[in-house]
């Protein structure tokens, strides 16, 4: 029953359909719980409310299905107005993005270009632009152009890595070379068990292992997950190599485990949020309720759960 129900939402996020029907309704039906609303001042206004409470947050401009070159460069342009939004309100915010947004299936040359216009304006600004990992199919070209923006911008930049799989403790061990800031996760998109562990137990074991290694490596972890296992097993590793707090971070989705952010950040960790918005929400709400099967009845119920 949960795969039936996994399957329908991945269906309906990707049907365009059901997409312009929830744009014409608006923010409704509990969107509204994981997206900060359409207009970068609704976003601005929810990280204010988020850092009163001693909460950090990334921001993403949300988008879905880039065709051409004008729509593209149109999402770096949100981009950019989301860094410069940022930096003019005074809120605690980085910048989250996908290279798809902006081009990367196009051209990569259109990608790098809209990338280092975004990363030069972060660069003046003094903030961080995190590239998310996509599917199996981006992995390599994500990594290689994080490489070489890396070698330009420096602590600027960071990006992603996914314990579910197989090859990412070796990308570990490769990118420590450029003392990455790595968001590490478990993983959310569907994928052929030739390239990542099919089974739970073992995407969460292999989720520790990059954890602690990126940590003992000496470089800066985003440790994000809603899993209280997870969190409580990071607590007591860093507390045994001591490893400071100030070389870690925890981070969640908005609208997810309410209580729990508040609860970190009141016991003296980094708590980030990711904090999306933008019209084309309803792709991006349809996959919180369809990520990994496992995932699936604790997202809904977090709907729920304060």
């Amino acid at each position: 029953m949960e795969q039936l129900l996994r399957d329908a939402l991945l269906f309906l996020s990707k049907n365009r359909t059901a997409n312009r029907a929830a744009k014409r309704y608006g923010l409704r039906f509990g969107a509204s719980r994981f997206v900060a609303g359409e207009t970068i001042q609704t976003a601005i206004d929810a990280v204010r409310g988020l850092n009163k409470q001693g909460i950090v947050a990334t921001l993403d401009h949300l988008g879905e299905f880039v065709f051409s070159e004008e729509e593209a460069t149109e999402s770096a342009d949100f981009c950019i107005k989301t860094l410069d939004s940022i930096h003019q309100s005074g809120v605690r915010s980085n910048l989250s993005l996908k290279m798809t947004q902006l081009g990367l299936d196009i051209s990569r040359d259109l990608c790098m270009s809209n990338m280092r216009r975004i990363l030069d304006r972060a660069s003046q600004y003094g903030n961080f632009v995190r590239i998310d990992m996509e599917d199996y199919a981006h992995n390599e070209i994500t990594l290689d152009i994080f490489k070489e923006l890396r070698r330009e911008y420096g602590e600027t930049v960071g990006t992603v890595i996914q314990a579910y799989l197989y090859r990412s403790e070796a990308d570990i061990d490769d990118l420590n070379r450029f003392k990455p800031n790595l968001r590490l996760v478990k993983g959310a998109y569907k994928e052929p068990p030739e390239v990542a562990f099919p089974k739970k137990e073992d995407v969460d074991r292999n989720f520790i292992k990059i954890i602690e290694k990126h940590l003992l490596y000496g470089n800066y972890a985003a440790i994000a997950t809603h899993d209280e296992h997870i969190i409580h097993h990071v607590k007591r590793f860093v507390k045994e190599n001591h490893i400071p707090n100030s070389q870690f971070e925890f981070q969640m989705l908005y609208g997810i485990r309410v209580q729990l952010q508040q609860e970190l950040a009141k016991e003296g960790y980094t708590m980030r949020v990711y904090v999306p918005y933008g019209n084309d929400w309803y792709g991006y709400f349809m996959r919180r309720l369809a990520e990994r099967p496992a995932n699936v009845g604790f997202v809904v119920k977090s709907m729920f759960k304060k």
